[in-house]
Formats: structure tokens, C-alpha cells, sequence
């Protein structure tokens, strides 16, 4: 296929983005190739009537409801390649784990078809997402991580030594994307577990599904949500770092469904954080996004990593409020291959998508209240407000918006902060 897009005047002319998803990361992208090129259709595929997304003007929204399996996907995107027709230049991008997974996986085949594909080849996501790999590299670079131990899921007979654990531990898979898909009562992202007998009655679970990964069982680092940092990272493709952002996690979601998502972010550079990322993405030569996981440990004062998702976060609008609007940056590497300056995009930003109440109410620490309070300017940290949108859409993005009160309320607020189980 012919390069169509041959300078960034032709971007908004020529560029279809394609979004799979349904949530806060998908209506991002929609909003800022709007904002950046003035592209009036990004296509989405979801597999559920996401009413913020399926109301925008900006989105030529369909509902395809196997999407989250490799080849309905690929049939999808081969559908929408010929329904093209080589009039546009095609962008595809993932809003979770398992979107990664597969358009890198499928990079090839969809590359063929004419998309442009930006994630890293799939040996190296593979390898990488594994969390025992990734903290062996860890390890090797000198980079700060929780102590860990692993057991092997697909053991069927495998005891937990449950007695043998200072708790409270963290326990979560090694495998995010194959733990996603898989069967569990009670499943929870992440498991902040206080005893024995808690521990065994996860092991069970988890052990008897149809996840056959290992269970990571992680030194618990005590401290409130702001503890825990963000880091958003653009490398090029000899893994150089270009453009960095990140902040402190002033609030997370404690919903058990999406427990350990950011709700509130301050931006706040932290140099050991980014050359300890810096060094990691030029040792295994990372191209494109990632994010990474870190918390800071009051014991030992060290920036803890955790791990790191090969994909945009859903909060990677934060890169687009601390001064560099993030796709953007697909467009310069991908398509139009320019050299992209070093840049920090740390311009005062709040990234939130909850009302003040929330923050006011959650947040213990004081003083991070007050920092946030200096940077709070109506909406225009919450990336589902967007005026220029469809007054449906922006009815949905306040609903969703209000609605964080009683999500609040009944995960956190009526919990006195335990985790509830759903």
C-alpha cells in the first residue's frame, strides 16, 4: 500500500484510527485525534452499548460482541481494511491487556491489511507481561522491586504454605491477560489478603479455574494511595526514551473490579523513577508506550516497580495535560517517522475523573488534598468532558461522573477501606 500520509497536513485528510474498547482510554483517543487533527470518525469496537462512547459524534461506534478472541477481531479489522479500501491510512489501537496482546500477536497479518500496528512484537510483550521475567530484569538492572514468590497454578495439587506468610501479602497473577479471561468466584484484580485462612481460600480459587499461570504472592508496602506512582514512557525504536510523564496516585478506584485504576493523579517528576525506566526500555530495546507500576517503600526509601503494561494506560491523558498530546506521538514514530525531542511533560496537571467530594472525603493525606484543590479547574482534567462533543455524550460522561459518589460510598467509604468481595 502507498504511504498516503507524507507530512502532518495530511494526517487529518488521510488518518482512520480504529479503537477497540469500551471504556475511559477509547473515548481518550477519540478525543484527542479530534483535538490534535480535527478527525471527525474514529471507529470503535466494543462488545456493550457503552453510552459515552456510542453517543460522540466523534465515533463511528459498532458493536461487536467476540472482539475480546483473536480471530473475531481479526475478521473485524479485515472487514473494516476492505470496507477502506486504501482511501485512508489505518491506526489501530488497543485500550486493554489482552487488545495489546493480540494486535501484537496478529502484528503481521494486520500490517498486510494495511494497518499500522504500534506495539512491540509479541516475544518481547510475552516475555515482559510475565511478571517473574520482568522482575529477573529487574533484578539484573539494579532496579528496586517487592520481594515475590510464585506457585504454579496449573499444580492441581499444589498446597499454599499459607502459615508461612507475615501478612498482610499481596497476591495477583503473573499473568494479567490470561487471569482476565479466566473463570473465578470472587475474582479480584489485585488481593490484599489478611490471614491464613484468607489465603488458602484464594489459593483454591484461583488453583481450580482455568487459569494455569502462577500466583504472585508480593511483601505487602505499607502506605495510602499516595504512595503509589505512574509513569507513562514514549521510547523510540532503539528503545531511546523521547517523552516521559507520570505523578503521584493521590486516590485509586476501589471498586473490585477495577481495584489498583488511578482516579486522581498530581503530576510530580521523580528522576529515580524515570532513569530506572530509562534503563530498562534501552536494555530491551522498547518501542512505542508503556506504563509502569511503582510505589514508594518508607522503609528503605526506595521506588518499588511492580510491573509494566506495553500498552497506553487509561489515564494517559495526563501526558496530554503535563504539555505533549499523546497520539501525537503514534503519528510522529509510526507513520510520519520523525525524531522526536527529549521532552517532559510535566506542566502542572491533575488528571481526576471523580468529583470533589470523592477526593475530599478519601483522601487522607492533607496536604496532597490541598495541592490538588490549587490545581482543581472544573472539568477539564476529566478527559470524558469534552465540549465540542454531542450533548448526549456529555450527559453520559456527568452521569458517569456523579455516579463515582455511590461507587464510593459502597466500596470504600461504607467498608471503612477493606476490600469488598462482589
Amino acid at each position: 500500500m502507498s504511504q498516503l500520509i507524507k507530512n502532518e497536513s495530511d494526517v487529518s485528510k488521510y488518518l482512520q484510527p480504529v479503537v477497540i474498547g469500551g471504556d475511559l482510554l477509547t473515548y481518550t483517543y477519540v478525543r484527542e485525534f479530534h483535538r490534535a487533527y480535527g478527525i471527525e470518525k474514529t471507529i470503535v469496537l466494543a462488545t456493550l452499548d457503552v453510552k459515552q462512547l456510542s453517543t460522540s459524534k466523534f465515533t463511528d461506534y459498532r458493536i461487536c460482541p467476540d472482539i475480546h478472541q483473536p480471530e473475531p477481531l481479526y475478521r473485524e479489522l479485515e472487514k473494516i481494511a476492505h470496507e477502506i479500501g486504501g482511501t485512508k491510512q489505518l491506526i489501530v489501537l488497543g485500550s486493554d491487556d489482552c487488545h495489546a496482546r493480540m494486535l501484537s500477536e496478529d502484528k503481521e497479518r494486520l500490517e498486510a491489511l494495511g494497518y499500522t500496528v504500534p506495539y512491540i512484537d509479541f516475544d518481547l510483550l510475552d516475555d515482559i507481561t510475565q511478571k517473574d521475567h520482568f522482575y529477573a530484569l529487574c533484578e539484573q538492572l539494579g532496579i528496586p522491586y517487592p520481594k515475590t514468590q510464585y506457585f504454579d497454578c496449573s499444580d492441581a495439587h499444589l498446597e499454599i504454605p499459607a502459615d508461612s506468610f507475615t501478612y498482610p501479602v499481596i497476591a495477583k497473577p503473573s499473568n494479567s491477560a490470561t487471569f482476565q479471561d479466566a473463570e473465578i468466584p470472587h475474582k479480584k484484580k489485585i488481593y490484599e489478603i489478611s490471614g491464613a485462612d484468607e489465603m488458602r481460600t484464594v489459593w483454591k480459587q484461583i488453583r481450580d479455574s482455568d487459569y494455569n499461570h502462577e500466583l504472585i504472592i508480593q511483601d505487602y508496602i505499607p502506605g495510602d494511595d499516595d504512595q503509589i506512582r505512574t509513569l507513562t514512557t514514549f521510547s523510540d525504536a532503539q528503545g531511546n526514551l523521547r517523552v516521559v510523564s507520570g505523578g503521584v496516585v493521590c486516590l485509586q478506584d476501589h471498586d473490585p473490579t477495577a481495584l489498583g485504576n488511578p482516579v486522581c493523579i498530581l503530576g510530580e517528576k521523580q528522576p529515580e523513577i524515570i532513569e530506572a525506566a530509562k534503563k530498562f526500555l534501552a536494555h530491551v530495546k522498547y518501542r512505542g508506550f508503556a506504563n509502569f507500576d511503582v510505589k514508594y517503600d518508607e522503609r528503605d526509601h526506595t521506588f518499588k516497580f511492580f510491573e509494566v503494561n506495553t500498552r497506553c494506560g487509561r489515564n494517559t491523558f495526563y501526558m496530554s495535560l503535563g504539555g505533549v498530546c499523546f497520539v501525537k506521538l503514534f503519528v510522529d514514530e509510526f507513520i510520519l517517522h520523525k525524531q522526536i525531542p527529549y521532552t517532559e511533560a510535566y506542566e502542572p496537571f491533575l488528571f481526576c475523573v471523580v468529583p470533589w467530594k470523592v477526593l475530599e472525603k478519601s483522601m487522607t493525606n492533607k496536604e496532597r488534598l490541598e495541592q490538588a484543590r490549587k490545581l482543581w479547574k472544573g472539568h477539564v482534567h476529566y478527559p470524558l468532558n469534552y465540549p465540542p462533543d454531542s450533548f448526549a455524550h456529555n450527559f453520559w460522561a456527568k452521569v458517569m461522573w456523579e455516579n463515582q459518589i455511590r461507587k464510593f460510598k459502597k466500596f470504600y467509604w461504607d467498608t471503612q477501606g477493606k476490600q469488598l468481595d462482589v
